[in-house]
């Protein structure tokens, strides 16, 4: 290398900038101009897509090495602030013997004044990177507090432009939440489901897989169920983006990376399969087929329970059923009064409203104190930190709830009708099922299911166990007694279905 040549050292800011934008070509050109008129040969050329905000660019560092062992006689920068916009890293230029011209500034560095013109340049430079960072950590903070997301959008989301929250992109939305409901079973490893999620579509913002991290990642993120979470400020914001996912989803899948969920490999995929329990010591019962029946017995030591056959418990189930479903009678009046609930709807939409409306300015109320706590030095920053991130998450959920109490109520409405449908006609609806769809419809409608000797112990779920315990109507009974009996049904199943929705899990069998 000819070591009486001059490396040239260019810089951009972003990728960008080197790719589509003038600033490669203007420095090149300004450095190439100022070699011939001073008669100094450019031997190599250095290209480096950092700020120089950021200490210890490597090509900087290769070339100032490189300078340093004798493979040039020195280096040309276009401009003071595209050596070194913090003060270290040009100290380290400056006092590291190396000869340096700027193509852009007339400066005598071997002089005293040229010298000290150059320090206080350097410390402009510094200075207004200095500020530029402050200020836009402040556009940053001012983003996240209007609940806008103000960086490229996550995987599963599109961006809308500045001051405009993310949208879901619909076609990789879906596979994101597809992502998160297979590994919430707690059947998949990270590796296994990279894969899948890649065979199924999913990409990230280059077009490529995912890969275990990423994907780790995602599935870590609340920002999919709504909240903007940023770990260098140890805050967490309420986002105006449309969650993907429930938080109920988001939760299972923490529990499953956290190690809080195991699920066992089946063996065999008996109907009742840890779904009876022993009376005796509660343990689950084991089922085993024997001359080509299926029987279930406990495996406790010295435990008197006797085997039961898998039809034995059927039957009794059977019954069970036969038990729940309703008359004419009782469907028709129950459909009626269904219908009038839903004419009554907007009073009660408006009430709902109003008292979380109460709810969320209950909230606010609370931030402002807590900030001013903060402010006044009652709370250190660790406990204002973790009592604003509750209240803005809870915040959050009542904003949720609020603008979707007009669904809700429409919802409650649909499983209850839904729920009707289902107890018309539930012995058909469990003989008609294959085996998952039996054994998903026990795990709904039991909660306890025991057997004592050869008989059954069935508990009902609610709001099963309303219908089953509900008093039945003697024929040519006086109306006025029906009324109130239906009623009570009625009243007792409504206040069921406005707060719960363990039905609708059941309604694809």
């Amino acid at each position: 290398m000819n070591k009486n040549g001059y490396f040239a050292y260019i810089r951009v800011s972003t990728p960008k900038q080197g790719s589509v934008g003038t600033s490669l070509t203007q420095q090149r050109a300004a450095i190439e101009n100022y070699a011939l008129r001073f008669g100094l040969q450019v031997t190599k050329q250095f290209e480096e897509r950092e700020t120089a905000a950021k200490q210890g660019r490597p090509v900087f560092l290769e070339m100032l090495e490189a300078v340093r062992k004798g493979d040039a006689k020195g280096i040309i920068i276009h401009k003071i602030d595209r050596s070194a916009r913090n003060l270290r890293d040009w100290a380290d230029l400056m006092d590291s013997g190396v000869e340096v011209h700027f193509a852009n500034e007339s400066l005598d560095l071997n002089s005293r004044g040229g010298r000290l013109s150059a320090d206080i340049q350097a410390v402009v430079a510094a200075d207004f990177i200095r500020n530029l960072r402050e200020e836009t950590k402040k556009g940053i903070l001012g983003r996240l507090k209007q609940g806008l997301y103000p960086f490229p959008a996550r995987v599963g989301y599109l961006d809308r432009g500045a001051g405009k929250p993310k949208t879901p992109d619909p076609i990789q939305a879906p596979l994101v939440e597809k992502a998160f409901e297979l590994y919430a079973d707690g059947d998949i490893g990270l590796n296994a489901l990279a894969e899948k999620m890649y065979d199924l579509g999913m990409r990230n913002k280059s077009g490529n897989k995912i890969s275990r991290n990423g994907l780790s990642g995602i599935l870590k993120n609340p920002f999919y169920i709504g909240l903007i979470r940023v770990d260098s400020m140890g805050e967490v914001f309420a986002g105006k983006h449309q969650p993907i996912i429930s938080r109920k989803l988001f939760d299972q899948v923490q529990a499953v990376i956290g190690g809080k969920t195991y699920k066992r490999k089946v063996k065999h995929n008996f109907l009742f399969r840890r779904l009876v329990s022993c009376s005796r010591c509660e343990n689950v019962l084991i089922g085993e087929r024997q001359k080509g029946y299926v029987y279930y017995r406990c495996h406790t030591r010295d435990c008197p329970q006797k085997t039961v056959r898998e039809e034995l418990i059927e039957e009794s189930l059977v019954s069970t059923y036969s038990k729940l479903q309703l008359t004419d009678q009782e469907y028709a009046y129950l459909k009626s009064e269904a219908a009038r609930y839903r004419e009554e709807e907007p009073k009660r939409i408006k009430q709902a409203q109003d008292e979380l409306t109460a709810r969320l300015t209950n909230s606010e109320k609370k931030l402002e104190r807590l900030v001013d706590g903060y402010v006044e030095g009652v709370l250190d920053k660790e406990t204002y930190l973790a009592k604003r991130n509750r209240l803005i998450s809870e915040k959050q959920e009542i904003d949720k709830k609020l603008r979707q109490v007009d669904v809700g109520q429409g919802e409650s409405l649909a499983r209850f009708n839904q729920f009707l449908e289902f107890v018309k006609s539930a012995c058909l609806s469990y003989e008609k099922a294959d085996t998952e769809g039996k054994r998903e419809m026990v795990k709904i409608t039991t909660s306890n299911f025991y057997a004592s000797d050869k008989s059954l112990s069935i508990k009902l779920r609610n709001p099963f166990e309303i219908l089953f315990e509900r008093q039945t109507i003697p024929v040519g009974s006086p109306q006025p007694a029906e009324t109130r009996t239906l009623n009570d049904l009625y009243l007792k199943l409504t206040v069921y279905f406005k707060t719960q929705s363990t039905f609708k899990n059941l309604l694809g069998h």
